[in-house]
């Protein structure tokens, strides 16, 4: 019903706020513009421009079709460029850990962009559990991601040990309720956090929460409470809690590489890539 050639002359003219300044915008004639808006309004059977202002403005009807147009629109071009993209070399899509994405992966990835620029690399970091179930409904190609034990399906994995991290400066082992600091509901390190503190009997309370590494490791620093993280991530603004404190020790998880079958030259380079970066990294 929506001629996507209709509504961007009818998202120009709002923009611009004249039929003028929208045709040159388009690079078509005034009147060609015009005629645009008039089939626009009759296909909806209403007024979308108020003409009899200085400045044309929407209607209440065009202010509802507006936002419902700038969405066509950018759906439109889109799936032009998706389509664009897969007639060349295809769309290769990674999954990743947040804690995992910004220190070790970036260098990584900028060289595969260069490497491979017909490709297009769609990258997504999050949380293990929910990366996990959108690898198994078919949403990524390749998912390295946190995990406990291993799968028979992965193409390998390797330890990532974990402890109790606390403020330096302002240390938060000794209150009570114990306060945390803890990635949302769902994540793999608050699960195992919880599920060791509940067992030893310990009275906890959530002092912080954030899905970003980065916050939930400054949240620490600052004396907001303590949490279980990755040794590898400890900062100069943390201290690793020692074992007498009574804190229950916890066992690590396990970081696992994922792939499907049948990928092209760039995900099988990426594949590559992404096993050496792993098995050659400190834990």
């Amino acid at each position: 019903m929506f001629d996507p050639v209709l509504l961007r002359s009818f998202v120009a003219v709002v923009d611009c706020g004249n039929f003028t300044r929208a045709a040159e915008r388009l690079h078509l004639t005034q009147s060609t513009v015009s005629q645009q808006i008039r089939r626009l309004e009759e296909a909806v059977a209403c007024q979308l421009l108020d003409r009899d202002q200085r400045q044309v403005v929407a209607t209440a009807e065009g202010e509802r079709l507006l936002a419902y147009a700038r969405r066509i629109l950018a759906l439109h071009e889109e799936a032009a460029d998706v389509l664009i993209n897969q007639q060349s070399d295809g769309v290769l899509r990674l999954g990743v850990p947040e804690d995992f994405a910004a220190e070790r992966l970036m260098p990584l990835l900028s060289a595969f962009v260069q490497a491979f620029p017909r490709v297009r690399l769609e990258v997504t970091s999050g949380l293990g559990p929910e990366l996990q179930r959108q690898y198994r409904s078919g949403e990524f190609d390749v998912l390295l991601v946190k995990q406990m034990g291993d799968s028979a399906d992965c193409l390998a994995s390797w330890p990532e040990p974990l402890c109790w991290v606390d403020s330096r400066s302002t240390p938060s082992l000794g209150r009570d309720p114990l306060p945390l600091v803890a990635f949302p509901v769902g994540g793999l390190y608050r699960n195992e956090m919880l599920q060791h503190l509940e067992v030893g009997g310990w009275r906890w309370r959530i002092g912080y929460s954030s899905a970003s590494l980065a916050s939930v490791c400054s949240a620490v620093a600052a004396g907001l409470g303590i949490s279980l993280l990755p040794r590898r991530v400890v900062q100069a603004g943390h201290v690793i809690v020692a074992a007498e404190s009574g804190l229950p020790p916890v066992e690590g998880v396990r970081l696992a590489l994922y792939g499907r079958t049948g990928l092209g030259a760039a995900g099988q380079s990426l594949q590559r890539q992404l096993l050496d970066l792993c098995a050659n990294s400190p834990a």
